[in-house]
């Protein structure tokens, strides 16, 4: 047995709120909606991964998703256009990523992360 796909759910009240965040500042793609359930997606293949953490390292709070990007950059410009607060960072950790913290429109708190 292979698990093939993980895949990340965020209850929404209104999923549109989504729109901003996901496909615009990720440049994340709509594949999928029923009104109740919008799915983005980048179409890169990924290696599946679950982290359990007590931490979200250098004493942060766990992020309850995180994104790797491969221009943190400008990601973070866009967020900063958008006026999302940042809750960390930018910083480039011990482990080898540069990262910030950001909440999406649904509270989820957003560990965005290019490796170094």
């Amino acid at each position: 047995m292979k698990v093939k796909r993980i895949v990340l759910n965020i209850e929404a009240a209104n999923p549109d709120n989504a729109k901003i965040f996901y496909e615009s500042i990720f440049d994340l793609d709509l594949v999928m909606d029923h009104g109740w359930i919008k799915t983005y997606s980048s179409g890169e293949e990924m290696t599946t991964q679950i982290s359990v953490a007590s931490e979200g390292g250098s004493g942060t709070a766990v992020p309850d998703v995180s994104i790797e990007v491969d221009d943190l950059d400008l990601v973070l410009k866009k967020v900063m256009a958008e006026n999302i607060q940042i809750e960390y960072g930018p910083v480039s950790e011990p482990w080898g990523v540069r990262r910030f913290y950001v909440r999406d429109p649904f509270g989820k708190l957003v560990n965005v992360l290019q490796h170094i």
